[in-house]
């Protein structure tokens, strides 16, 4: 004897098995866009290079992945910082961290970091630009970081008072790959 499904019933199994149907699609892609949104957020981020000021290691509208997750930033590398003071993000070099001596010689257009040249491989580091904000020597405080561009004539960066001294909170991450233009995509770091 063959059991007759009432017509409720049949309607009622259809809207469940939709139901679960819709939640075997949602589930993994909820998923999926909170893993991306957390990793955009607190591990990795883009950011776009504005103006001349990093030439000729970045170009205009280059972009690049910056990694932020349990980043400390160290004299030489490449960050991407907010400036309140421009309105921006700002992409700069590392120059000294707090407790180090920074020392702008002018006449010979060399930057000295506690007592030496600093010297970044294949650029010519001269800045002959005597407008600063500040007088040198000065000793970066804690917390906080001296900036420049590799293109020093053309670069508003820690000597102006718009951008002045950077604070680790406004440090976004180390630019470690640029993604665009693709001929150029690549490490920003050369492998020693």
């Amino acid at each position: 004897m063959t059991k007759k499904v009432k017509p409720e019933e049949t309607s009622e199994k259809k809207k469940f098995s939709l139901i679960d149907e819709l939640l075997d699609w949602l589930l993994p892609i909820c998923k999926t866009f909170t893993i991306v949104v957390l990793t955009f957020t607190f591990v990795i981020r883009t950011a776009s290079v504005q103006g001349q000021s990093m030439e000729p290691t970045l170009h205009e509208s280059d972009r690049l992945i910056l990694w932020s997750f349990c980043y400390s930033p160290k004299q030489g590398d490449i960050i991407a910082a907010n400036c309140e003071g421009l309105g921006k993000i700002i992409v700069k070099r590392v120059i000294a961290v707090g407790g180090q001596e920074v020392n702008i010689d002018f006449d010979a257009g060399k930057v000295y970091v506690d007592g030496e040249l600093f010297e970044v491989d294949g650029l010519e580091n001269i800045t002959t630009d005597r407008e600063s904000a500040y007088n040198y020597p000065i000793t970066v405080p804690k917390g906080k970081y001296f900036v420049m561009g590799d293109n020093r004539q053309h670069s508003t960066d820690s000597r102006s008072s718009y951008v002045g001294f950077v604070d680790r909170e406004d440090i976004l991450g180390k630019a470690v790959l640029r993604t665009y233009p693709f001929n150029k995509f690549g490490s920003l770091y050369k492998s020693k």
